[in-house]
């Protein structure tokens, strides 16, 4: 456990206005070495969403001023970014993979502002770790040692952005990251396979006991609710083959992602909370492929690092959804050479 200083002044005037809505995280832990990340972004509109490869050696900062890390990155990654503001998710190129899922408990402890604890950005933070970090043990070692503050912005509107964070690498290791009346709790594990929303890791585990011992085969939960979400897609990836070659390992994952999936469009009269699945990522860590398909197209594209080249000097490149949401299959030939995004500070 590791208490981070967190400066959100107004975050508890805000609480009472979060929404929930719905996201799903489920580890693929193949026999063969295949390590694959399958995650749904769900939300009650659009969010617009663009894919960047960064290479190595880029200078960043966590905040545009005032106590901040600095630093060059020390590996290339593939970035989910929204509203070309900020990093939802990412895969660096030595196969670490890094989540943001929304935890509608999650309250930050707030910084004073009276010491040099530098701060960092929620749209900086995954890139954070992705740029500094190659295994799990690597970043639970940087964590146990090391202090710092989160700033988060608002965003839809003003949905504050209380989140919840899952980061696993190629041996399957997996390190969640929670937040709990101010305080941060680190769970770590290859059998952490799956994450949703709230409640906390802890509180989600005795749930998915009582699930076991009803038994999967006999009865599932079958809502859209967070914790039923998480109880399908444990019993799923617990049921599947895992001696599957690459193309039945993904196709398993995939049909589980949309065990967990919200039809485009759903919605019930009265209930805001429940939100359409806007797009599905798989991120092969082990391949080095980061797969991205949004509802509304007609299958999976994704971004190979095989084919890229990403050491310092190469530029910065960007796959614009909007122009490019329809491609299916090797997207590298659309990428573009790009300044970057601008973080939403």
């Amino acid at each position: 456990m590791k208490i981070l200083k967190i400066l959100l002044p107004a975050l508890c005037l805000l609480m009472a206005g979060v929404r929930s809505e719905a996201c799903s995280r489920v580890v693929y832990l193949g026999d063969k070495g295949i390590v694959m990340v399958g995650r749904t972004l769900d939300w009650k509109t659009p969010i617009p969403t663009n894919i960047y490869v960064y290479p190595r050696g880029v200078e960043k900062t966590s905040m545009p001023s005032g106590p901040d890390l600095k630093w060059k990155s020390q590996y290339a990654s593939i970035l989910a970014v929204g509203y070309d503001g900020g990093v939802t998710e990412g895969m660096n190129d030595q196969g670490l993979v890094m989540n943001g899922l929304f935890c509608k408990g999650t309250i930050y402890k707030t910084a004073d502002g009276n010491d040099n604890t530098p701060v960092v950005s929620l749209a900086m933070l995954v890139s954070y770790f992705l740029d500094n970090f190659a295994t799990v043990e690597q970043v639970d070692e940087w964590l146990k040692t090391s202090d710092f503050g989160i700033f988060g912005k608002t965003f839809d509107g003003g949905t504050v952005s209380t989140l919840h964070w899952a980061i696993t690498d190629v041996t399957g290791m997996t390190l969640i990251i929670e937040y709990q009346d101010g305080k941060m709790y680190t769970y770590r594990g290859r059998d952490l396979q799956v994450m949703t929303n709230d409640p906390p890791h802890p509180q989600m585990e005795a749930i998915n006991d009582y699930w076991k011992k009803v038994g999967g085969v006999n009865m599932l939960p079958g809502t859209v609710r967070s914790s039923d979400r998480y109880v399908r897609a444990s019993f799923f990836i617990h049921s599947v083959p895992t001696d599957f070659e690459y193309p039945q390992a993904f196709g398993s994952l995939a049909s589980i992602m949309g065990t967990v999936s919200v039809p485009y469009g759903y919605e019930i009269e009265g209930e805001p909370n429940v939100s359409s699945t806007q797009w599905t990522s798989i991120s092969d860590a082990t391949g080095g492929r980061y797969y991205f398909r949004q509802a509304t197209s007609t299958g999976f594209l994704y971004v190979d690092f095989g084919r890229l080249i990403t050491t310092e000097g190469a530029p910065v490149l960007k796959l614009d959804m909007s122009k490019h949401g329809d491609v299916t299959g090797c997207a590298n030939g659309y990428l573009e050479k790009s300044a970057g995004f601008t973080p939403m500070w």
